[in-house]
């Protein structure tokens, strides 16, 4: 996808390493980056800090064993470091200094009316999580997309009101900030560098947007003044602000890119999730994934061979949903309400799919088992690329609320 300007639009998204990556992740996730990376500028991340956020206190937290783990799996998935940033989160220390400098511009009730806060102590009552990092912890998350000037933050729907707090966060940065002394005169200097015709262009539409509301005419404006050549990106940066009365647009207010929500079921037939140890690894041993679909429940109506079941009922039938096509659905949907297939029949093409996707996974992930040194090189590269961008939004940042001044 091309931004106004002519570039890839920058999507940003990240994943905390609490351990094996399953099939929840890669059908909730993993497919989706896949995708996203032969359309847009993506920068994927490991998110160490967040994992601190929840598990501080666990002792047996083997970090950097479920880092490299986490890397491979979304390797094998099919994540291409050619056309995609791949860094660690605590290798750009510009992270935490964005984060300090968010935290003195967030209002507190921002944070405390974040719906996950109350719903993450309620769900993990066994951890102490009355701590600032955790309250705080979406202002992190805010100055990992903010650093990167993402437009698209791929998210389930319950991570949407995140995006709204960093698009509110952005919003008060260029309000507070934007504002340099003179800000309205040198933007007008900069409305007259855009030539004769350039220049009644932009106040047209400036003037359709701010007295009429005219999206339209704003989107018209933003899309004239990104792609002129002859003005600075300083100049650039004022005129956007200028287009909605505000100040130079510092912080990209990024946009929430809603992806499916994952609801596979585990081996028991409940949400897949390493709580409920009941997941199938990405890269799984084929043997315990057989194993493991063959004593999976099924509808509870089943008890004998010859008793018709209803797939709607089997958690089962949800798999098949996602792994076989309708030739097969239409076989299980008969088979299944007559009682002329067995559930180990109705089992078998499932397992046969998941294990010929994991055959794929396995090959992919090989080269990297084998030699860790390829993804040490791959994450360093990435991290000297997004340390590169990091280091120009602070620059601007430090600019901007007087800490520059050395």
């Amino acid at each position: 996808m091309i931004s106004r300007a002519g570039q890839p639009e920058r999507v940003l998204s990240g994943m905390r390493p609490t351990g094996r990556l399953h099939l929840g992740h890669y059908h909730g996730v993993l497919k989706n980056w896949v995708e996203l990376q032969h359309e847009y500028d993506c920068y994927f991340f490991v998110a160490d800090w967040h994992a601190l956020t929840t598990h501080y206190e666990d002792v047996n937290l083997n970090m950097g064993e479920h880092v490299w783990e986490m890397v491979i799996d979304w390797l094998a998935a099919g994540v291409d470091p050619a056309q995609t940033t791949l860094f660690i989160q605590s290798r750009i220390p510009e992270h935490a200094e964005l984060n300090l400098v968010l935290s003195m511009i967030t209002p507190l009730g921002w944070l405390e009316r974040v719906p996950s806060f109350k719903d993450q102590q309620e769900k993990l009552k066994e951890k102490d999580l009355a701590t600032h990092g955790f309250l705080g912890y979406p202002v992190l998350q805010s100055a990992d997309i903010l650093m990167y000037r993402a437009s698209r933050v791929p998210v389930g729907e319950d991570q949407v009101p995140h995006i709204e707090l960093t698009r509110e966060i952005a919003r008060r940065f260029n309000f507070l900030f934007g504002r340099d002394p003179g800000f309205e005169q040198k933007a007008e200097n900069a409305i007259a560098k855009l030539g004769k015709n350039g220049a009644k262009m932009y106040r047209k539409l400036r003037v359709a947007y701010v007295e009429r509301g005219d999206e339209e005419a704003l989107e018209k404006a933003r899309g004239f003044v990104e792609e002129n050549q002859n003005i600075s990106l300083g100049d650039k940066e004022r005129l956007l602000g200028y287009l909605e009365g505000g100040g130079r647009m510092i912080l990209v207010e990024p946009e929430a890119a809603l992806t499916p929500a994952s609801k596979l079921p585990g081996l028991d037939g409940e949400k897949m999730s390493k709580s409920y140890n009941n997941i199938i690894a990405l890269r799984d041993d084929p043997d315990r994934v057989e194993r493991g679909l063959k004593s999976m429940p099924t509808d509870p109506a089943r008890k004998r061979r010859h008793d018709p079941g209803d797939p709607d009922k089997c958690p089962v039938w949800e798999l098949h949903q996602v792994y076989t096509g309708d030739d097969v659905h239409a076989w299980v949907n008969e088979g299944c309400r007559s009682a002329k297939i067995g559930c180990l029949d109705c089992k078998q093409p499932l397992i046969d799919a998941i294990l010929a996707e994991q055959r794929l996974m396995h090959e992919r992930a090989r080269q990297y088992s084998d030699d860790p040194t390829l993804v040490r090189s791959i994450i360093a590269e990435g991290c000297e690329r997004a340390k590169d961008v990091a280091e120009e939004t602070m620059e601007e940042v430090r600019n901007c609320v007087g800490l520059a001044y050395y």
